[in-house]
């Protein structure tokens, strides 16, 4: 091979998951530039580097489909909770929270989640864009513009109908956003901000979509007694939009609710022979939010990750603190907003099943500014690799790395990425397939995972030797419809 085909560096030995659920082989993977150059033996052919990752297993960098990373990206450019866990894309501004278009000095719940003061200082899309462009962190960011942040952008009082005026000034912002590069719209209908937003408004803002080709997510207004329906409300909106529709952290909440996963990925099912529907789950029994006044949410235990106006109370649990002061833990929520909470409400039965389900893509949902943080933020893909496929055979560990790679860059249309193949983006982890697992935990929630041995994103190191490298070059990544 002529000098000038050079390799920069070589991983040697390494089992080759490729990412597209197809068993590993043994197989050095070759790198030029940004991109996977050869795959095969590549003995003879000359590197500037030769990596020997005998034992360890050679996987596209896992694109995490559900963050909420949209200001972390900018304020902590490292991205230490993902890329020390393998993640080297995430995909931003779901459940109708986005970081722009707004301007904002005290955003509601639960925009208030990506906040750490100033933070809503972008009127465009574009310019929230510019940002990330402008100062790369070390993982890419596919971006989402949220129709929650688009009525607070447009609307005065949020607990309403949004006005026809209104309506055509969200949509305005939303073309404004697909045309700058955001991959599509999300919306939040089981938070204050959209609860009051119609089925029809919905429609009307995500118009530009069809003309963008970009994806409709969504945080449906109910995950528990009345989830059949608002399956068939995110149904319709896909296909009276005629755009892809991808269903937010699919879950049952509640114990009334716990074993009705059969009946809805049965629905689901349906639904994805008529048109173009995706689903991610995370691997927890709990989930985390704002700290709400839900009786669903409340029912089981819950931990306070963040409290503004008692930061102390930060890990806590709420029974207790409800004890100390008196009243039910309904009743104390009001004096501990603006706050964020764990809750612990749904079924390892159904948990297991919706990953299971063939096409269940992985998301994290993790929070990054919450004080304590669920361990999704740091754990999700390890747990589903070690737990799920290592430890209890959920699915090959080829299913687990497809779940988190291939099938969510063709379902997201992010073009070379995840898969392993010459010309695809060099976005690499390796990992011991005998050592990964999570080590996050609800009382130490930041641990780092076990196992990772090194993490590429564009062809460049950001993670060796259980550290960051100080590379930052991620990239912006835009949606090529399917």
């Amino acid at each position: 091979m002529p000098d000038s085909l050079t390799l920069d560096y070589v991983l040697a030995g390494g089992t080759v998951i490729d990412g597209g659920n197809t068993p590993g082989r043994v197989a050095d993977v070759g790198v030029r530039g940004d991109r996977v150059a050869a795959v095969g033996d590549l003995a003879g052919v000359p590197a500037g580097q030769r990596i020997d990752v005998t034992g360890m297993v050679v996987a596209p960098g896992f694109i995490d489909s559900h963050t909420h990373d949209d200001n972390y990206l900018l304020r902590r450019r490292d991205m230490a909770p993902k890329i020390s866990q393998g993640v080297t894309t995430v995909v931003t501004g779901n459940c109708g929270i986005s970081l722009a278009p707004l301007a904002h000095a005290s955003p509601p719940a639960p925009l208030d989640l990506l906040d750490e003061g100033g933070s809503y200082r972008f009127t465009r899309f574009s310019a929230y864009l510019d940002a990330l462009r402008a100062a790369p962190a070390a993982v890419n960011a596919a971006c989402m513009v949220g129709h929650s942040t688009l009525r607070a952008a447009v609307m005065p009082e949020l607990q309403r109908s949004a006005t026809a005026a209104e309506i055509d000034a969200m949509r305005a912002l939303a073309g404004e956003a697909l045309s700058s590069g955001a991959i599509g719209i999300s919306t939040g209908t089981f938070y204050p901000p959209a609860a009051h937003a119609t089925t029809e408004e919905i429609i009307e803002v995500c118009r530009p979509l069809a003309e963008h080709g970009g994806i409709y997510a969504t945080h449906m207004r109910d995950e528990s007694e009345h989830i059949v329906g608002a399956l068939e409300e995110t149904f319709r909106i896909g296909r009276e939009l005629g755009v892809p529709v991808v269903i937010s952290h699919h879950k049952l909440a509640g114990q009334p609710n716990f074993g009705r996963s059969r009946e809805t990925l049965a629905l689901i099912e349906r639904a994805m022979a008529e048109q173009q529907v995706s689903l991610d789950a995370y691997p927890y029994v709990a989930g985390s939010t704002m700290l709400k006044k839900d009786k669903v949410l409340l029912a089981g235990r819950v931990l306070i990750t963040w409290c503004k106006p008692f930061p102390g109370l930060a890990g806590r649990d709420l029974d207790e603190v409800a004890t100390e002061r008196g009243k039910s833990k309904f009743d104390v929520i009001d004096e501990l907003q603006p706050a964020g909470a764990i809750y612990f409400m749904m079924d390892e039965g159904d948990v297991q099943r919706i990953l299971a389900f063939g096409p269940t893509m992985i998301g994290s949902d993790g929070l990054p500014h919450d004080e304590r943080p669920h361990p999704r933020l740091w754990g999700t893909f390890p747990r589903v690799l070690g737990h799920y496929s290592r430890d209890l055979g959920l699915f090959p560990l080829e299913t687990a790395v497809w779940k988190m790679t291939g099938l969510t860059a063709a379902r997201f249309g992010l073009a070379g990425r995840g898969r392993i193949l010459p010309e695809c983006y060099a976005d690499l982890v390796v990992f011991d397939p005998a050592r990964i697992a999570d080590t996050a935990t609800f009382e130490q929630p930041t641990a780092r995972a076990a196992g990772i041995h090194s993490v590429y994103v564009n062809g460049e190191p950001v993670w060796r030797e259980q550290a960051h490298t100080g590379r930052h070059p991620g990239r912006v990544l835009g949606r090529h419809a399917q």
